[in-house]
């Protein structure tokens, strides 16, 4: 098997390891808290989906400014004087409140990210590398722009979401994994919630090529209008208490 970083490096070929996403799908399954089993399978299955999108990056009206100056999310989101700046009501404000509320930070996010992936490869000066930094780093912010929580479903939501916007194979695994694995009481609503989500993606602004910098400080609700996103009234009907043990 090749080594887990050179997935990055040949993203022009399409590589699909199945047996090493299942078996980091089950090991997710098996603790939704182990973040690192996402870029497991992310390196397993997303083969060119970077490389694509960075092209489809370039063709959008701003997207070739975006990757001439290559900001690292990541950075502008643990710069304190960026964070203070944002207005109450905001984007940017809706999202420190929700990683005050859930425990989590930026770098959280970069550190489980390096679990699966070596440094010197996630951290590399190449334009995909720098796109697959981009989608992990802006994966917070969708989950406030989207309203879906970080219960099992939520997340789960957040991936069928998600997948409509970069249409990398390894959120396809996590996605249909999950929807098959709903159980219970709960498991109509919740599937029928995920296929929202998945609708709801599709028809969404692409957010990949959003300048974020200018994002996080506009209000929120006029974000979600601007982007065309509504409220995910589907996940909101199922009972808080069934959205993680239906996925259970």
């Amino acid at each position: 098997m090749a080594a887990a970083g050179h997935q990055i490096h040949h993203l022009r070929r399409p590589h699909h390891d199945w047996g090493r996403g299942v078996r980091a799908l089950r090991r997710l399954i098996a603790n939704k808290e182990d973040t690192a089993q996402v870029f497991e399978i992310f390196q397993a299955l997303n083969g060119n989906a970077y490389a694509r999108d960075y092209a489809r990056l370039l063709s959008t009206e701003e997207g070739g400014l975006t990757a001439y100056e290559r900001v690292e999310v990541s950075d502008r989101l643990m710069d304190q004087s960026f964070v203070a700046s944002f207005p109450p009501g905001s984007v940017g404000a809706a999202y420190l409140h929700y990683l005050e509320t859930e425990h989590l930070s930026a770098q959280g996010l970069i550190d489980e990210s390096h679990k699966a992936i070596p440094i010197e490869e996630m951290d590399r000066r190449h334009p995909y590398a720098w796109f697959f930094r981009r989608i992990r780093d802006i994966h917070d912010i969708w989950h406030i722009l989207t309203g879906y929580g970080r219960d099992a479903l939520g997340e789960t939501c957040l991936v069928a979401f998600s997948y409509q916007e970069t249409h990398a194979m390894g959120l396809a695994l996590i996605g249909a994994g999950l929807y098959l694995r709903a159980h219970g009481p709960g498991a109509r609503q919740a599937r029928k919630a995920m296929l929202e989500a998945y609708r709801n993606g599709k028809r969404a602004v692409w957010l990949p090529a959003e300048d974020y910098d200018r994002l996080l400080m506009e209000p929120l609700e006029d974000a979600r209008r601007r982007l065309n996103i509504p409220e995910p009234t589907a996940y909101i009907a199922v009972p808080f208490e069934l959205r993680d043990l239906t996925l259970a």
